[in-house]
């Protein structure tokens, strides 16, 4: 059904080839050991490095800090039961505006950790897709939820299944441990490959001003792992061995708090200044210490 329907990028005109960007594809061709690109106007200190300025730095921390500039409000969690409210976020859906893009992580939701079940996924599916809202996908987790890259990839999949038109930002810093390269990639599913070519036209067109050319390590690192199926199949078992790690620290925290009497229901445990924390900081060593002083905090509070 999802196929048969318009695509919402159908509008989209073909942009014209960048004369800047054209430079460098040609000076990437040239062979000559003695080529210099002149057409990039993108500053390089002498030692051909390039120069973040403190005050560039300062003026976007002083817009993270901002709260009058994050005010997307709707029903997710529901603090009573610590887990989805599902029909509040049925409903909220339900009254968006024809048309409207929906954030929609994955899995591993942040900050909750709370994911819908499959079921409910599909029902997400049904009305998203016969709203035409379009699905917008944050997968910073995968593996990290379940321990299984398929498991955890499901609720997209679905998506995908159905014909219908998505995005996707998939983030490989935390499974494949390249936190430090901010490697990932924006896929975007259209409806055909006409309309592929003219979004991708204007994806070009929003890339030259903002980075004009990515990283080449961590992606290089990615597709080599990616290319190679023994490589691929020693990282699914490496990453279950982290995922299973940190599903461990949150159940041997829950039993510390448990066995230590603290007052609360602890099977919700997720916390950083506002009540959420990595699992991943949690080790053998550290753990009875943070419930030590969690029991502490609690029962003095009492």
């Amino acid at each position: 059904m999802a196929s048969q329907v318009a695509s919402v990028f159908a509008g989209i005109a073909q942009a014209p080839e960048d004369p800047i960007l054209g430079v460098t594809v040609a000076f990437n061709k040239d062979p000559s050991p003695v080529k210099v690109n002149l057409g990039v106007g993108a500053y390089r200190t002498e030692e051909g490095k390039p120069l973040v300025l403190n005050v560039v730095r300062c003026a976007e921390q002083m817009l993270i800090n901002d709260p009058s500039r994050y005010k997307e409000t709707y029903r997710y969690y529901d603090p009573a039961t610590r887990g989805l409210d599902f029909n509040g976020l049925v409903e909220d859906l339900s009254s968006a505006p024809l048309g409207s893009i929906v954030l929609l992580h994955a899995c591993a939701h942040n900050p909750t950790g709370v994911d819908p079940t499959v079921d409910q996924w599909e029902k997400i599916r049904q009305l998203m897709r016969s709203k035409s809202l379009l699905p917008f996908f944050d997968s910073a987790y995968q593996g990290f939820a379940s321990g299984s890259l398929d498991k955890d990839a499901q609720p997209v999949r679905m998506f995908v299944a159905d014909g219908g038109e998505l995005l996707m930002a998939q983030s490989y810093a935390k499974n494949m441990g390249l936190y430090g390269e901010r490697v990932g990639a924006l896929s975007i599913v259209c409806g055909s490959a006409d309309v592929a070519v003219r979004v991708e036209s204007q994806l070009k067109l929003v890339i030259r001003p903002m980075y004009s050319s990515p990283p080449l390590h961590g992606p290089s690192v990615v597709a080599t792992i990616l290319r190679d199926s023994e490589m691929f199949n020693e990282w699914t078992v490496e990453l279950k061995a982290m995922a299973d790690r940190i599903i461990s620290m949150r159940q041997q925290l829950f039993d510390a708090l448990k066995s230590r009497g603290t007052p609360g229901d602890w099977s919700h445990i997720y916390m950083t200044s506002d009540g959420r924390i990595s699992m991943a900081g949690l080790n053998m060593k550290n753990l009875p210490h943070l419930a030590d002083a969690i029991h502490a905090a609690v029962t003095k509070l009492k």
